[in-house]
């Protein structure tokens, strides 16, 4: 019996671009490891069943239903049927932030909750597959008018049934009232930190990109998002960063210094808080 095809991040793979908005429509692959990226991810599954472990909780999905998660924690793709099809994006905060959804759906998928749907119809297999086809055309107004009408089905998410997983979290706090001004500039901060994450910028930068003082900065950062901006860089670092690893002539100390860490003690601390293990563990766990 062959051997099951699994999932092996590379450099030009959702980890490698962390900044970049993707879509996809295809055949999953097993995961070896959970990995982690700085982009919001949507799963439609099309066909077949798949098993999720996320950070603090495990879920099925089956064909019609859809899922919303942050991808900043960790979470894996364990087990599908052989038959599985799934189709979605993978979706930059910028953009994440531009969904009309309620404030605490909004804190809650920030914090490790998982939304799941099965208020899909038949017209959510066509528009996957034709956003996908539209994304991928190489015409920016055709790509354009994909994301938005995404991002449109997704606001409809708060008018119909849907499901938080876990469905509490006594201890998460409320995300505070969002006005457009403020989620403005935590786009603008988004687009600096992503342009930027593997230079050695500051919150003076950042907040400097959006016109705000430092202190408003980190202040609104948080909140919306459950991050401190530095937090947030590092995720992209790290996310860049596990990719790199997974190369065969990968060294450890060149990639931290590629990802934008000082040092690689720095490096060594911010990796093995996310992963729960080094950044030379991961990778001799990872290349074959």
């Amino acid at each position: 019996m062959p051997e099951r095809p699994f999932y092996q991040p590379g450099a030009s793979s959702v980890e490698g671009l962390p900044m970049a908005l993707q879509m996809f429509h295809n055949h999953p692959l097993v995961m070896l490891k959970p990995h982690w990226h700085a982009q919001v991810e949507v799963n439609f599954i099309v066909r077949g069943h798949v098993h999720y472990r996320m950070a603090e909780h495990e879920i099925s999905l089956s064909a019609g239903e859809m899922c919303l998660f942050w991808g900043g924690l960790p979470h894996q793709m364990d087990d599908l049927s052989d038959d599985a099809i799934y189709t979605g994006a993978h979706l930059p905060l910028v953009h994440f932030f531009r969904l009309h959804l309620p404030i605490d759906v909004r804190h809650r998928l920030m914090t490790g909750a998982t939304l799941v749907t099965s208020a899909t119809d038949e017209a959510d297999y066509h528009n996957f597959e034709r956003w996908n086809r539209y994304f991928r055309s190489g015409d920016p107004a055709t790509t354009e008018h994909a994301v938005n009408e995404l991002l449109l089905r997704l606001e409809r998410i708060r008018f119909e049934p849907y499901r938080l997983v876990p469905e509490s979290a006594a201890d998460a706090e409320a995300g505070g009232p969002f006005d457009q001004q403020w989620l403005r500039n935590v786009g603008r901060m988004c687009d600096f930190i992503a342009e930027n994450f593997l230079y050695d910028i500051d919150c003076v930068d950042i907040a400097a990109a959006a016109d705000i003082h430092p202190k408003y900065a980190m202040n609104i950062f948080k909140k919306s998002t459950g991050m401190t901006l530095n937090e947030y860089m590092n995720l992209l670092r790290l996310s860049y960063a596990q990719a790199l690893l997974m190369h065969e002539d990968a060294n450890v100390l060149r990639v931290a210094m590629d990802s934008g860490f000082g040092s690689l003690s720095a490096f060594n601390k911010s990796f093995r808080k996310l992963a729960g293990m080094s950044p030379s563990d991961f990778r001799r766990g990872s290349v074959r």
